[in-house]
């Protein structure tokens, strides 16, 4: 055939098809909307006959040029190029079809290219690593930089560049900013005060404030706030909203910081934080047996005000003492004593919160609709939670608690699998939590082993416990000397890791850096049928691809209080038909690893995908995840928001758009994963 006949060939049209075609450049030809992800990879010595078998099963030369001549470095030695891709049909099977061409990569991890595994720029991958928000560092962009040029160091003169064009628009940042901070000084009431709550990179206690609160390293940005604003009262806020406003800028709301993606802190446009440590009252109401807790206290706090009052009252949270209450109520809230009250959300009876006109509302103002969407639908979608009303709980003097560890050597995968079947139907007073982990074994030295820690709070005494143990769970081989009677304040610390008799002053310590574990990721999912046993092997596997202590799974049942709401009755969705939740969390030391243990985490994500929910695939809201997808930047498209939207809140996202797009219909509140309006 003739050369340009062969173009039709390769192309994959049929023989006689008239070369027009070739003017045909719309890209969306068919009817059908196909989705796409390709990988690629470069092969230095031939695939062995088992790899090859392996590629069927998971389907069930420039030589002459230098790699120096121009930055496209695949040049001699290499045989072949591998292009991954695959097609699907339908936006509910991406995850699917995303984790098997993630595993198919990981597993040709052996016999392609290494040091760096090259990748080919034209089939771009940002799996291989992206920049940083805002600004990036060469450190950064290094990462997937190596894989596509090998020279990447020659090409540092872009990076300068880039920098160089940056710099010149930092001039209008300051305006904005300047502007910003003249218009909150009219604003407030005592403007002498001002410079008490406003900090800039200008002010020395700048960085020390930044820092405490962006204690995961993995999210960095060279784009920071130019004002950290920590007002005193609600009218500073109300005036700090209307400026932002005025002046275009975005508001970011700090309370804790534990936020997983570090959206209270992060952002791409012009941004102020609002940090609310200055607003951490609790008030505690013994006889009504209730409490208005400001957004700025910690869960360690509120723990700490409750027992200070009363021996028989308590509230359900997490476990983490350094956790704002601002973002963990609204998410959600799970806790140790959750399948006896529900998560946090489920207990609260009023709220105050400030929205987009800078109207201060609780309950009744805001009505039924707004106060169902802050109550597990993330409360900065809608506006800045100043505080919330909880109701207190009656508990025991002495609840009873036990962490029980148990090695592969010790029939850990029997139990962990025998568990499954157990855990949303004992007691409603008895939560059974399992943390896995992966380190050297007892018996064996010098050979890992999995750890699986059964760690459990039961709201009554020992002695029902081992009852209760005996009838549900005798495989364990609970014994009373494995058990320890406690007050419920005491049992909080236990659950941290403090050593008995630890005064509970510690709960009192909110500096995040206390509990700064270095670079981290996390996701979540949940299990609706028990893991087979070779699920759980293949997990146990897995574990032995990192490093010693670097993973953690925990496996935190639901069942009891849990079930016995509806989906529908808060936005949080995740109760009835739920065995449990699952949380992936993977740390590491060092900037050049994370790449490696990133990939780890996504890897194992996609071989849990057949073991875990469906259409959607869940997850917790509180565990942040932005691999589940983000919105576009600038105000999102409803479709956009959705992929993520339905995997934290199920068929409660269409009524959160919906209240969103009453409540701040220009998406003046709004973040990476924040609900958004419909545009008419």
């Amino acid at each position: 055939m003739s050369w340009i006949e062969s173009i039709l060939f390769f192309a994959g049209f049929p023989r006689g098809t008239s070369l027009d075609v070739l003017l045909h450049w719309n890209n969306s030809a068919t009817n059908q909307e196909y989705y796409f992800k390709g990988k690629l990879d470069y092969v230095q010595r031939p695939i062995s006959i088992n790899g090859l078998e392996g590629l069927w099963k998971l389907f069930n030369q420039l030589s002459d040029i230098s790699e120096y001549e121009t930055p496209f470095p695949h040049r001699a030695e290499n045989i072949f190029m591998i292009h991954y891709a695959v097609f699907w049909v339908g936006m509910k099977n991406s995850q699917s079809n995303i984790a098997w061409i993630r595993k198919l990569y990981g597993y040709m991890a052996r016999y392609v290219l290494k040091s760096p595994r090259g990748a080919y720029f034209n089939y771009r991958d940002l799996d291989l690593g992206v920049n940083n928000k805002g600004n990036t560092s060469y450190e950064q962009a290094r990462i997937w930089g190596v894989k596509y040029f090998k020279n990447f160091d020659r090409l540092k003169l872009t990076i300068f560049l880039f920098l160089s064009i940056c710099l010149s628009s930092s001039w209008a940042n300051t305006a904005l900013h300047d502007d910003f901070l003249e218009c909150l000084s009219h604003k407030i009431m005592n403007s002498n005060s001002i410079s008490q709550v406003i900090y800039t990179p200008k002010n020395s206690s700048y960085s020390t404030l930044y820092n405490s609160f962006s204690s995961n390293p993995r999210i960095t940005s060279d784009f920071k706030p130019s004002i950290i604003f920590t007002p005193n009262d609600e009218s500073q806020i109300q005036a700090a909203i209307y400026c932002s406003k005025k002046h275009g800028l975005q508001i970011r709301i700090r309370g804790g910081g534990h936020d997983y993606e570090g959206l209270s802190y992060i952002s791409e446009t012009p941004f102020v934080i609002i940090d609310l440590r200055n607003l951490r009252s609790i008030s505690i109401d013994t006889e009504d047996k209730t409490a208005w807790i400001q957004a700025g206290a910690t869960i360690g706090e509120v723990y700490y005000r409750i027992a200070e009052k009363s021996k028989k009252l308590a509230f359900v949270a997490g476990v983490c003492p350094t956790v704002g209450v601002g973002g963990h109520f609204s998410g959600g809230g799970y806790g140790m004593m959750s399948r006896k009250f529900g998560t946090a959300a489920d207990n609260i009876i009023d709220a105050k919160l400030i929205d987009a006109n800078g109207r201060i509302l609780d309950r009744k103002s805001m009505g039924e609709d707004l106060f169902w969407a802050i109550r597990g639908g993330g409360g900065t979608s809608f506006g800045l939670i100043i505080s919330w009303k909880v109701k207190l709980l009656d508990i025991p003097e002495k609840v009873t608690v036990f962490n029980v560890t148990r090695t592969l050597e010790q029939n850990a995968t029997q139990l962990v699998y025998k568990w499954q079947h157990i855990a949303n139907k004992v007691d409603d007073n008895l939560l059974l939590r399992v943390f896995l982990r992966s380190s050297e074994s007892p018996f064996q030295r010098g050979q890992r082993t999995v750890h699986a820690s059964f760690t459990t709070m039961f709201v009554g005494g020992v002695d029902d416990l081992l009852h209760e143990m005996q009838d549900s769970f005798p495989e364990l081989g609970l014994v009373k000397e494995d058990c320890i009677e406690m007050s419920w304040i005491e049992s909080i610390l236990f659950f941290v890791g403090f050593p008995r008799g630890t005064s509970i002053d510690v709960l009192l310590d909110w500096n995040n850096s206390t509990y700064q574990t270095g670079f981290f990721k996390g996701k979540s999912d949940y299990v609706q049928r028990p893991i087979s046993i070779n699920g759980l092997e293949g997990i146990w596997k897995l574990f032995n691809q990192v490093g010693e202590y670097s993973a953690e799974l925990q496996f935190s049942p639901y069942g009891g209080k849990l079930s016995d709401i509806s989906e529908s009755e808060t936005p949080f969705p995740h109760r009835d038909g739920n065995i449990f939740m699952i949380h992936y969390g993977v740390n590491w030391r060092e900037m050049e690893s994370s790449n490696k243990h990133l990939s780890w985490i996504r890897n194992l994500y996609g071989y849990m995908a057949r073991y875990v929910s469906k259409s959607p695939r869940a997850a917790y809201f509180n565990y942040r995840d932005l691999d589940l997808g983000v919105n576009n930047k600038g105000n999102t498209s409803y479709e956009q928001a959705r992929i993520w939207g339905v995997k934290y809140f199920k068929n409660n996202f269409d009524r959160l758009v919906k209240i969103k797009t009453k409540i701040d219909p220009t998406n003046f509140f709004r973040n990476e994963q924040s609900v958004p309006p419909l545009v008419s």
